[in-house]
């Protein structure tokens, strides 16, 4: 009989802090640049230079800690964790491991098995490595510094955790309430949230953790489920074959479905910390704290549930509208301009759902405003509009923020009311569909569709189909 084994995860989450400039220095933040242009003698590891730390970096860290539940070191400092890699210019880097800024803190997470509560250990600031760029064809690897210095939060959980479902949802939490913050954009494709995952199996019903390996080199959600899959089947494996599993880092081939070996993980006295001598301790006063909490914004749980009592939607709409920041903001916006906060839910939920899923783009990608979603819910609500045609003006609106009013005005899209119009369009499909017409008589109410059909296409969708299906069996009964 084979054995049952279970999953124990823990995370390591990086998250890049939203500041105009770096963490010690006075160098722009922004992503991109050519290599090596962000830079100044202080992110680049001069000798001589010393840093000056950013104060929007504590208080981005005390709201992520506030908002995470967590307890804040009310006098913490900075510590030189000592390391030798290319892309780490002083030979060290400034993080935080005996008094980080947050402590002991959690977020409930939801999963179709209920909810559960997951831990976090600690909340700690530190600066970014630069970059290293393998070049394989000329053999040889170049380092961009750009990204030295950037200002990091490191969130550590507990081991809480027991499936890949459980660390999505996790990470997905963290997400929006650092995304609602303001503290970070968390795109994962450019690195502004990146997940370290510590794993061990050990055997259903045992209390003793297994050896752990870390694995790195995740950069989506897709790419974290799929390599916990892939270690938790290495891992079990080992077990059963009867080998050891070595504590040691490994980088996570997405494309391969595999991972490979880095190195072996190290202590804490490996890194041979000590306290930076260059930072004072950073003393965070009971008066610091509250004028942080009084500016923490309404987070997405609190949004969800007035949405529901504030505008009427049910449980799913505002579930889907506060699941990022961006379509929360829009649909509020949106809402107050036109009125009508379920026609504002609804073209967000269906349209723009369904064009960010064709297109392969989250959310935050959404460059349309509220006014023209606003002018084109107007449109239909006044009968200037049909649905088919509002769909289309919706995708220029999508793609380019057109203004929806001035592009069916220059389009001629504005649907035609004029009933005596109309009569004659509907008689001439009459006279051109002799066999529908037929077929109606003969009790086959489905022909009307057709009807209905031919008369849309020849006013080449600009009519309401309530009013032609109308006008159609009031002309067919008077024959």
């Amino acid at each position: 009989m084979s054995k049952e084994y279970e999953t124990v995860i823990g995370l390591e989450v990086h998250v890049e802090l939203a500041t105009k400039t770096k963490i010690f220095c006075g160098c722009p933040t922004a992503f991109g640049g050519l290599p090596n242009t962000h830079t100044c003698p202080v992110c680049t590891g001069m000798p001589g230079t010393l840093p000056v730390l950013n104060k929007q970096v504590v208080e981005y860290a005390i709201a992520v800690g506030l908002a995470t539940g967590c307890s804040i070191t009310r006098y913490c400092r900075f510590d030189r964790k000592n390391y030798f890699y290319p892309d780490n210019p002083q030979n060290y880097q400034i993080s935080q491991l005996y008094l980080p800024i947050c402590r002991d803190g959690g977020v409930e997470i939801e999963t179709p098995s209920g909810k559960k509560s997951i831990g976090i250990h600690e909340i700690h600031m530190e600066e970014d490595a630069g970059k290293l760029i393998h070049d394989e064809w000329e053999g040889c690897s170049l380092v961009d510094f750009n990204r030295s210095g950037i200002p990091l939060i490191e969130i550590v959980s507990e081991p809480d955790m027991r499936s890949a479902e459980e660390v999505i949802a996790y990470l997905d939490k963290l997400r929006m309430i650092i995304q609602y913050l303001g503290a970070s954009d968390c795109k994962l494709n450019e690195g502004s949230m990146r997940a370290d995952v510590n794993l061990s199996v050990r055997e259903a019903g045992t209390r003793a953790f297994g050896t752990r390996t870390e694995m790195k080199n995740l950069n989506s959600f897709k790419a974290i489920a799929r390599a916990i899959e892939g270690e938790k089947a290495r891992q079990v494996g080992l077990l059963e074959a009867g080998k050891p599993i070595i504590q040691e880092t490994r980088r996570w081939d997405d494309a391969k479905g595999d991972s490979y070996a880095m190195r072996s993980k190290e202590d804490a006295q490996d890194y041979r910390y000590f306290p930076d001598p260059d930072l004072t301790p950073v003393e965070i006063s009971d008066a610091w704290i509250q004028k942080i909490r009084e500016r923490q914004p309404e987070l997405h749980t609190e949004k969800q549930a007035r949405y529901k009592s504030e505008y009427g939607l049910p449980d799913y709409d505002a579930k889907i509208l506060t699941s990022s920041k961006r379509l929360a903001d829009l649909f509020e916006a949106t809402a107050k301009l036109c009125h009508n906060p379920k026609k504002a839910s609804n073209w967000l939920m269906g349209e723009t759902m369904r064009l960010l899923k064709e297109q392969e783009m989250e959310p935050e990608d959404i460059r349309f405003s509220p006014v023209n979603l606003a002018k084109l819910i107007a449109l239909t609500e006044e009968g200037s509009l049909n649905s088919t045609v509002a769909k289309e003006v919706f995708e220029k609106v999508f793609q380019e923020d057109a203004d929806p009013v001035a592009y069916v005005e220059t389009h001629g899209l504005k649907m035609v009311r004029d009933e005596g119009f109309l009569q004659r369009t509907v008689a001439q499909v009459i006279q051109d569909n002799p066999k529908s017409v037929a077929d109606y008589k003969n009790g086959k109410e489905k022909a009307v569709g057709f009807l209905v059909g031919q008369t849309m296409k020849a006013m080449k969708g600009k009519a309401d189909p309530g009013m032609v299906n109308r006008i159609l069996k009031e002309m067919l009964k008077s024959q």
